[in-house]
């Protein structure tokens, strides 16, 4: 189901439920039950502190089942790829992922254990899954869908510790800092521009107070959803005569996939014809995943923004 697909098959039910513990911090996840090493690749313990509590890793893992695509595609960047034998299904990314038909939404304990992984990693504790593997001492790092900037890095720091690869994640994350620093200092200050961020082709968007949302919050970007929120936890879904009435300087399309959104096919819609973003073709389509996911392609969607605003804004 589409938003379900916004955030990677996996941000969407992390975040609107917001219930999820935070991430552990790059301070915790140092602490180890050998030497504290974590990061040296020895096949020593170490123990990091995730969302279902203190998580020890009894030796390096060779064999990582990752049940969350942004894992996935972490792992594979801190250099941890050779070490994970199995993929959700949505782990579309990298293309040698080894994806399978895996659910990290309705996960099978008895298909997991099936590949005899030594960590597994996911977003989201459906079903007991968390409970099921420890019962046969499969260590399980829990870390959900990132609600701010900072537990997405802790997220990929905490995947170095447990992997034997705290050094590549520490450089993935500084270097993920710096360009995104670099985007945004580089983007016009002029008068803040609004946009709305659709999900689906129903309206389906977000708020301020997500994840996405805080990214375009770190251009000053005015988001037309926000006084629609609600309860709605984030994710309204707004009217036509809401989002026309809103008629927002910039959209963006993060369902260019799944929906087959793109600017023609918005031009055709009823009444969007006049949307100064129509009008001034200030239409910007998004990978679906990339603009969907925490993890280390994050600065590609932060480009994208970047590069929108600087074709809209007014010269002075």
């Amino acid at each position: 189901m589409r938003p379900v697909r916004a955030l990677g098959a996996s941000l969407l039910i992390g975040v609107m439920t917001l219930a999820a513990a935070a991430c552990g911090s790059d301070d915790s996840s140092d602490s180890g039950s050998g030497s504290g090493s974590g990061g040296t690749g020895k096949n020593e313990a170490v123990t990091v502190q995730a969302a279902n509590g203190a998580v020890t890793i009894p030796a390096t893992p060779k064999r990582i089942v990752s049940l969350s695509p942004t894992h996935t595609e972490s792992l594979f960047a801190i250099g941890a790829g050779k070490q994970v034998v199995a993929a959700d299904e949505y782990s579309t990314y990298p293309a040698n992922a080894p994806k399978t038909k895996l659910s990290g939404f309705k996960p099978n304990a008895e298909a997991i254990i099936g590949y005899k992984p030594d960590l597994v990693v996911l977003s989201d504790d459906m079903d007991g899954i968390v409970k099921a593997l420890a019962k046969v001492k499969v260590p399980v790092l829990l870390e959900p869908a990132a609600t701010k900037l900072d537990e997405a890095y802790d997220e990929i720091n905490d995947l170095g510790q447990a992997t034997g690869h705290a050094a590549e994640a520490k450089k993935v994350t500084d270097d993920m800092r710096a360009s995104i620093q670099q985007t945004v200092a580089s983007a016009p200050k002029n008068k803040p521009l609004s946009y709305y961020h659709e999900l689906d082709n129903q309206l389906h968007t977000v708020t301020s107070s997500t994840f996405i949302g805080q990214v375009y919050g770190l251009f000053g970007l005015r988001n037309i959803a926000d006084k629609a929120e609600k309860a709605s936890g984030g994710y309204p879904q707004l009217s036509r005569e809401y989002l026309l009435k809103s008629n927002p300087d910039l959209v963006f399309l993060a369902d260019t996939k799944c929906c087959a959104q793109n600017e023609a096919a918005v031009a055709k819609r009823s009444g969007w014809q006049d949307l100064t973003a129509v009008k001034n073709k200030n239409i910007v389509p998004l990978d679906d995943d990339i603009a969907s996911r925490w993890g280390p392609r994050l600065p590609e969607f932060v480009k994208t923004i970047g590069a929108a605003i600087q074709k809209a804004a007014p010269t002075k």
